[in-house]
């Protein structure tokens, strides 16, 4: 069985790093060094591999690469509901995460990106079964956000899918195909690291879920403001009437 993910035309690939640009990210362009990229999606479900992640490279002739892979940025409904830390669940913020990643042992159990450096999470406090968060409270630390792989084998499908996150993220970033991270996944990292005997990954995470959170706030503020100019207006406008 092999991965049956997509290839990323160069068109999306450029327009890729044009984002990552834009936001003042490292984009790497030697030949065969990684660039990965999560991008959570809109309407998160905390029970569904319905994010993606994109792998691109250059090649040894200097023509981008890439790969569009399914896989969960969130926590899932078990955790959000009972979390691991007893206090609650992480959830990864948006950003780039430059070298906090190396190549090791996810539990102990099999090669994937274990955490290497501290970092900041958000936490979801109230147990309930959907993500929610307050944007100004982080805490930061090492706290085993991996990214590796859901199921082993054929999975649920028996093409190497698992169907539902359930036990598999606890705020990990994780790849819902046991064969596009086992046999592409990780030998492109293992690639990087012998080309450049360098054993740090990075991993930026846009976060279209949270963008719309935003935008979502300041319409509604925005719609406040104006009734509220709207209000005051009439107002001077019936003084003014009485006045002549």
């Amino acid at each position: 069985m092999s991965c049956d993910a997509k290839n990323i035309p160069r068109a999306k690939i450029r327009r890729l790093v044009s984002l990552l640009k834009g936001k003042k990210y490292i984009v790497y362009t030697k030949p065969y060094q990684v660039n990965m990229v999560g991008v959570r999606n809109k309407g998160t479900n905390p029970t569904k591999f319905d994010d993606k992640m994109y792998v691109f490279w250059k090649n040894d002739k200097n023509i981008w690469k890439g790969r569009e892979y399914a896989m969960t940025t969130d926590p899932s409904t078990i955790y959000l509901k009972d979390p691991m830390n007893k206090v609650a669940t992480p959830v990864l913020p948006n950003g780039q995460y430059v070298d906090a990643w190396k190549l090791g042992k996810h539990r102990g159990q099999y090669t994937a990106l274990v955490q290497r450096k501290s970092f900041c999470v958000y936490r979801d406090y109230n147990r309930n079964a959907w993500i929610d968060f307050n944007v100004e409270d982080k805490t930061c630390g090492k706290f085993g956000i991996n990214i590796h792989r859901a199921k082993p084998n054929g999975a649920d499908d028996g093409k190497g899918n698992t169907d539902n996150i359930e036990l598999y993220s606890a705020g990990c970033q994780v790849l819902q195909n046991y064969y596009c991270f086992t046999d592409e996944l990780i030998p492109m990292l293992e690639k990087q690291q012998q080309l450049y005997g360098n054993d740090d990954f990075t991993y930026t995470l846009i976060d279209k879920w949270l963008t719309n959170q935003f935008m979502w706030k300041y319409s509604i503020y925005a719609a406040s403001v104006a009734t509220a100019l709207g209000f005051i207006g009439y107002g001077w406008w019936l003084i003014y009437k009485k006045a002549k």
